[in-house]
């Protein structure tokens, strides 16, 4: 297995607030990437993509990032957001003990985890990517990058890299069906010589409907139909 996760893509009416936001907040620098806005990751905290398009709706996102206790309290995470453009959804009211409900500069959702929260401890500053669908999508993913599954209750499930580091989740819950499928999508990349033998073991677990969009990238869907694309490795720098 060669696959690497590399990303979460969000199409965004404004990559550039987008990139700037979550760069500020999570302490990364933006690089220009193909077409899209890159804040890379490393082997314990998920990369953040940004390419323009559709705008955010008006229903809630399908996918949204759970930002966690590391350096900062909640409050002081709070407080960074808001200061680069971010705010508080609802009454502006966090309960004492409770995750706070934002969106940031383009109306995209996230949570701030309350600062006792055992699940994301230990988890970095971005601590999950929290998904609609069902558990057989989260368990596809996890054969399909490799990640043990390390929460499965219910119908909820939750994968991690084997280093450890942001978690991705799924609620168990069918993905409401006017909701886009390509708005916020994954991003992986293989070695450009094994590009070919990835895609075909993908579709081999349970992937479907792949279709080239570029000479080195290619377009499925997982289990719950939601878009994921598959791209070459490039050449940094």
């Amino acid at each position: 297995m060669s696959v690497r996760f590399d990303s979460v893509t969000f199409v965004s009416g404004d990559p550039e607030a987008d990139a700037a936001f979550w760069g500020a907040v999570l302490g990364r620098t933006p690089q220009a990437d193909g077409g899209g806005i890159l804040l890379p990751g490393d082997h314990r905290q998920v990369g953040l993509r940004f390419a323009g398009g559709a705008a955010h709706g008006t229903e809630r996102n399908r996918l949204h990032l759970h930002l966690s206790r590391a350096e900062r309290r909640q409050a002081e995470a709070i407080a960074a957001a808001v200061e680069h453009g971010g705010r508080l959804r609802g009454n502006g009211h966090v309960p004492t003990g409770s995750y706070a409900a934002m969106a940031d500069p383009v109306g995209d959702e996230f949570c701030v985890i309350e600062d006792e929260n055992t699940y994301l401890a230990g988890c970095g500053p971005l601590g999950e990517v929290t998904c609609e669908g069902t558990q057989a999508t989260g368990i596809f993913w996890s054969r399909a990058l490799g990640w043990p599954v390390v929460w499965d209750e219910g119908e909820e499930v939750a994968i991690q890299a084997p280093a450890g580091g942001t978690k991705l989740a799924w609620s168990g819950e069918p993905v409401d069906a006017g909701k886009p499928t390509d708005r916020q999508y994954f991003l992986l990349t293989a070695p450009p010589d094994e590009l070919a033998d990835e895609v075909a073991r993908l579709v081999g677990i349970g992937a479907t409907d792949a279709v080239s969009t570029a000479p080195d990238a290619t377009a499925l869907r997982d289990p719950d139909g939601i878009v994921f694309l598959v791209r070459a490795d490039r050449p940094s720098g």
